[in-house]
């Protein structure tokens, strides 16, 4: 089933019906997680960019025009790369990528919350402190507690983060757990005789091990100190006197 083109050309047709009313950037949200699912990749299989040109060139090149259109007649997409380039600005690798990165183990919970923000896709994702899962978590942490609230402060507070790795070993800081690659390669495998989408739920990612709940809070709290002092566009600090 995940190497079926017909239930995922389904789940972007459905895309499109939902979203028709809102702003294409809307879907991200709601399309990472479930593209994932149905998908059901290894990084490895994840990395061929063949799949992703298939997808952008002949499946759904429609969906590519619905998403990054613009002009008179919204179909004019200014990047090729959309539909075949880079793997976090082609249209649909850069959502599996992002779910990927954000999940935490089966939850896609946090997918839904990177995804909202647009400047998480298009900046924070290429950041190599992303690959680190606590730190990814704990990123999304000072969102979701509304420490940072608007793009602006979360570019600046990943961009100290991000610095900041160069000179703490985060891995030692806070480390992580090894995801189970017997459980992920079940998943996929069973990937046949899982049920359909309902797409009104949230499904289920592989069961390859929870971020350590200690290493991202430990994350989170360092993550924060750094925004504090963090310089943002447009943003007016006390200290300055004005």
């Amino acid at each position: 089933m995940r190497w079926e083109a017909g239930p995922v050309r389904e789940l972007l047709t459905e895309t499109m019906q939902r979203f028709a009313e809102v702003a294409p950037t809307t879907s991200d949200a709601w399309l990472a997680p479930r593209l994932h699912y149905i998908l059901r990749l290894t990084k490895a299989e994840a990395s061929d960019t063949g799949l992703w040109n298939f997808l952008g060139l002949c499946l759904a090149p429609d969906f590519v025009r619905w998403r990054w259109g613009r002009g008179e007649n919204g179909r004019e997409v200014g990047q090729a790369a959309r539909f075949s380039g880079r793997w976090d600005i082609q249209c649909f690798s850069r959502l599996w990528w992002a779910a990927e990165l954000f999940r935490d183990g089966k939850n896609y919970g946090p997918v839904e919350l990177a995804c909202g923000n647009q400047d998480i896709l298009n900046t924070v994702m290429r950041q190599e402190m992303i690959q680190h899962r606590p730190a990814a978590q704990a990123l999304l942490r000072l969102q979701y507690r509304t420490v940072v609230r608007t793009g602006r402060d979360v570019n600046a507070a990943a961009s100290v983060a991000n610095a900041a790795a160069a000179t703490l070993v985060y891995e030692a800081l806070a480390p992580d757990e090894l995801q189970d690659s017997e459980a992920l390669r079940q998943w996929i495998a069973a990937a046949g005789d899982a049920p359909e989408i309902q797409y009104d739920t949230l499904p289920q990612g592989p069961s390859d091990g929870s971020v350590p709940h200690r290493s991202a809070e430990t994350l989170t709290a360092w993550f924060e100190k750094l925004f504090a002092d963090a310089p943002v566009r447009g943003k007016v600090r006390v200290d300055d006197g004005k």
